[in-house]
């Protein structure tokens, strides 16, 4: 009788057991996208803000600059991938925009997408972009160059922050990557 009474409970522990292997596989696939979004909302890790045009429009610029600078890397493409300026000097408050510049150097279509990240790190949640290129798919063409624009401000409140008050230069940095199926997502 005891054998009969503990098929139920081995049953149940493996069921409970198989749950929870699944749902830790499941959380796994969802972490990356999970973390990008916690970064994009909370500044996280030099992750800058986005920011919609309605939002931006709301912010006042303040009679004080501080200077950008713009850093351009590249993993696994044969492309030239630079700014147009690499420093802006910008009033904190007012939209600026900077562009960068993408060349594919190969005889054959090439696609990649590009990550960012603020630094100082503590400048990220004051950074914000009101328009990018960054986690959209770019496929360029043998020998094709595309200007690829990104449109941000400085939020005033980093003047107020007491982990800010000295950061008179914040560096925006992209990082281009191969992606390995078009189409399919980054």
């Amino acid at each position: 009788m005891t054998a009969l009474t503990s098929t139920p409970n081995n049953l149940r522990t493996a069921l409970m057991a198989g749950s929870i292997a699944l749902a830790m596989v499941g959380l796994g696939f969802a972490s990356v996208p999970l973390y990008r979004i916690f970064c994009q909302v909370t500044g996280f890790g030099g992750t800058t803000m986005r920011i919609s045009e309605a939002e931006a429009a709301t912010v006042q610029a303040v009679n004080k600059t501080i200077v950008v600078r713009f850093d351009a890397n590249m993993r696994g493409l044969p492309w030239e991938f630079k700014p147009e300026r690499p420093t802006e000097t910008v009033t904190i408050g007012a939209r600026d925009m900077t562009i960068f510049l993408a060349k594919n150097l190969s005889d054959h279509p090439v696609t990649g997408t590009a990550t960012f990240n603020v630094s100082p790190a503590q400048a990220g949640q004051y950074f914000s972009k009101v328009q990018c290129f960054c986690f959209t798919e770019q496929t360029l063409k043998p020998g094709q160059q595309l200007r690829m624009p990104v449109v941000y401000y400085v939020d005033p409140k980093i003047l107020d922050d007491p982990d800010t008050k000295d950061v008179e230069e914040i560096t925006l940095s992209y990082t281009f990557y191969p992606v390995d199926e078009p189409g399919k997502g980054s």
